[in-house]
């Protein structure tokens, strides 16, 4: 740390106070009316005054300094031209959602979608230095979040997500190319995503393959995941008495999503309970660590603690005299 520098500069004119009160002290020091009158003070003559005489202004001058450092607080003092040595990912990475009706199947806990957005938003709090985006699909597909290092905003959309927000179906082809559009541009030594369906692409405009040529094209490396259990899974039916619970057979293009992740130079994972889905994450997670040294600048740190801490000393230490040995009678 080279400086220091300060938020809000401007407040420091209010130390210009202190000099103003330190002159009103000395002023009211001269006040000659006595706390307690005697007729003579010859009792007194050969009585040598204690260290509390000379200690009595102590408590002021502690005051003094305790509002000063208050004000140096105010001001928000912050360290300035602080380099280090950090070690980064320099990954980019694209979470890709599939939002169609059938993620509310309950082969998973409480459902497919709700497993698949609490282990989504465990691994983005893992990946703390990286980029992170998002897109849903569904017969459509729209980007929800560009690529950003605020994972708490990323977080906070993530537990926001519900099917029906578009139009029903599996446009995998149209979910993957979004994903594709936000990292063509990234220059991250690595480019990832995270696709995750549970069904066979039966809408867009843009075919599954297609869309893998492009990652491709741009380097992006895309790992698949399909959810849903072996067989048949209870799906949510509307009928005339209420929401029911149907068993449907569970239909994965396997193929494709293995086809897209060879393609891509990813890999392709199967995911059939909760526990299962949070281990591919979690296999993805230790395959995605691309460790660079770099040094930073590093933002602005904030200093105000030390010069509160004195400020809080000051004034205990004010209180514990006026309170003990130099405690005053009225």
């Amino acid at each position: 740390m080279s400086g220091l520098v300060f938020a809000h500069p401007n407040l420091l004119y209010l130390l210009l106070a202190i000099p103003l009160l330190v002159a009103w002290y000395i002023f009211r020091q001269r006040d000659p009316d006595a706390s307690i009158q005697l007729s003579t003070l010859k009792g007194f003559s050969g009585v040598t005054p204690s260290p509390r005489v000379y200690l009595r202004h102590l408590p002021f001058a502690l005051r003094m300094g305790a509002i000063a450092f208050i004000i140096v607080v105010l001001a928000r003092p912050q360290s300035l031209n602080t380099w280090k040595n950090v070690e980064t990912e320099g990954i980019d990475i694209v979470l890709a959602l599939d939002i169609s009706t059938s993620m509310l199947a309950r082969d998973f806990k409480p459902d497919r979608i709700e497993a698949a957005k609490n282990i989504g938003i465990q691994f983005v709090s893992g990946r703390k230095t990286d980029r992170i985006g998002l897109v849903v699909f569904a017969g459509e597909s729209f980007t929800l979040c560009p690529l950003t290092t605020d994972h708490v905003s990323v977080v906070n959309l993530f537990k926001d997500i519900k099917t029906g927000l578009i139009e029903d179906g599996t446009a995998i082809g149209s979910g993957l190319a979004t994903a594709v559009s936000r990292l063509r541009d990234s220059d991250a030594l690595s480019r990832v995503i995270i696709l995750l369906t549970d069904g066979v692409n039966n809408k867009g405009e843009i075919a599954p393959i297609t869309a893998a040529e492009i990652a491709k094209t741009y380097g992006v490396r895309v790992y698949t995941v399909g959810v849903g259990t072996q067989g048949e899974a209870p799906y949510p039916v509307q009928t005339p008495f209420g929401v029911r619970y149907q068993n449907m057979k569970v239909e994965i293009d396997e193929a494709l999503l293995k086809q897209i992740a060879e393609m891509t130079g990813g890999k392709y994972f199967r995911a059939e309970d909760n526990k299962a889905l949070s281990t591919v994450y979690d296999e993805i997670d230790k395959m995605e660590r691309i460790k660079i040294e770099v040094t930073e600048h590093s933002k602005k740190q904030e200093e105000y603690r030390r010069f509160a801490f004195f400020a809080l000393a000051l004034f205990a230490l004010d209180l514990l005299l006026r309170s003990t040995l130099l405690r005053s009678i009225p």
